[in-house]
């Protein structure tokens, strides 16, 4: 039996696994070891890779990063499988190979990723299909070929932490009854879209251009680390989901600021009306910045930074699974790498602040 390693720990080494494969996972690895045990294997540090494995499936989203790392350390690339990410066929490309570790569903989706649909099922389908079609107009002609391969080992969608989070932000905002909601870049796509489907107007704040104009949403383009446009004491309802964590890291060509968030907090409360309800997503767990991309806080560094307002709910979500009422504490030592765990906080607004 082939002796694997899997480069990754996400939701892409999650995915090769559930598909199904042929051989022994001897271990996981990480660029930057961030645990001891996954999925009940021993997790491998990048320089402590096992020089006893016949392939290394590259289940990860970072593979320019670790072809790189792998040529500097002198690992053998062509016992690399890179499942996705990847503009051309690298590593291992021995289609026999492929097919006996990868089996159906993997194989499947490699071949989708590289183009290979002859390789699949299609080829199959196409002939059946002819066999079988009574109507001129309707027969395959090559010239039209539109081939999707990944679709069929694919779920019915997704379900994913901003499904999570956006719903349960759209359901208690729906739920309050009120017309008017203020948002500091949240998903169009997703939560502005269900509050507006609700017949509430949104006025959102980002630091973006937004693509277009939607009737019921007023956006104003601008660094909303003041929320200088805003009344104080006038808002009624107000939400920020994963957005207030890139404040002054300069991802999205706001000035650096290591305080921005902090400001932001801190003015958010200011403009909201006594009993106005705020809805925060952020990500939680140890607290660090990984800058350029977001921090990740301490539940009780938020809860403290909103200390004019009463917290109603501190929910979380993880891996595409809602936690309601967690323990604020509960993941203050978790790392989570990767996959993050996204904080939702509802607070109110205490009628003597």
């Amino acid at each position: 039996m082939l002796k694997l390693l899997i480069w990754g720990t996400g939701n892409l080494a999650k995915k090769f696994i559930d598909n199904g494969y042929n051989g022994e996972i001897l271990g996981f690895i990480e660029t930057n070891k961030r645990q001891s045990i996954f999925e009940g294997k021993f997790v491998y540090s990048s320089n402590e890779i096992p020089k006893e494995y016949d392939y290394i499936i590259v289940a990860n989203s970072y593979v320019n990063e670790i072809y790189d790392l792998c040529r500097k350390s002198d690992i053998d690339i062509s016992k690399l499988i890179f499942l996705y990410g990847v503009k051309e066929r690298i590593g291992c490309t021995n289609k026999e190979i492929l097919k006996e570790i990868l089996l159906e569903k993997n194989y499947t989706f490699y071949c989708s990723e590289f183009g290979l649909h002859d390789e699949t099922f299609l080829k199959r389908d196409i002939s059946v299909y002819q066999q079988l079609n009574k109507r001129q107009n309707f027969s395959i002609d090559l010239d039209n070929m539109w081939p999707i391969t990944e679709d069929k080992y694919a779920p019915a969608g997704t379900m994913g932490n901003y499904f999570w989070q956006d719903l349960w932000a759209a359901s208690l905002v729906i739920k309050s009854g009120i017309k008017g909601h203020f948002d500091i870049g949240s998903r169009i796509d997703g939560f502005i879209g269900h509050l507006l489907a609700a017949g509430i107007d949104v006025t959102m704040i980002d630091v973006r251009e937004f693509p277009t104009r939607v009737e019921r949403l007023h956006t104003i383009v601008d660094d909303a680390t003041s929320l200088r446009q805003i009344p104080d004491g006038s808002i009624e309802s107000i939400s920020a989901l994963c957005s207030i964590e890139h404040f002054g890291l300069g991802r999205y060509g706001d000035p650096i600021d290591p305080e921005a968030c902090f400001k932001c907090f801190h003015n958010i409360q200011k403009k909201m009306q006594k009993g106005g309800r705020l809805f925060l997503s952020l990500p939680i767990g140890k607290e660090r910045v990984e800058f350029n991309a977001h921090r990740v806080f301490y539940a009780q560094t938020v809860i403290d930074s909103f200390s004019s307002l009463q917290l109603m709910e501190f929910s979380c979500v993880a891996a595409g699974e809602i936690e309601r009422n967690v323990d604020i504490h509960k993941y203050d030592n978790d790392e989570h790498n990767g996959e993050y765990r996204y904080g939702l906080f509802y607070f109110i607004k205490d009628n003597c602040n």
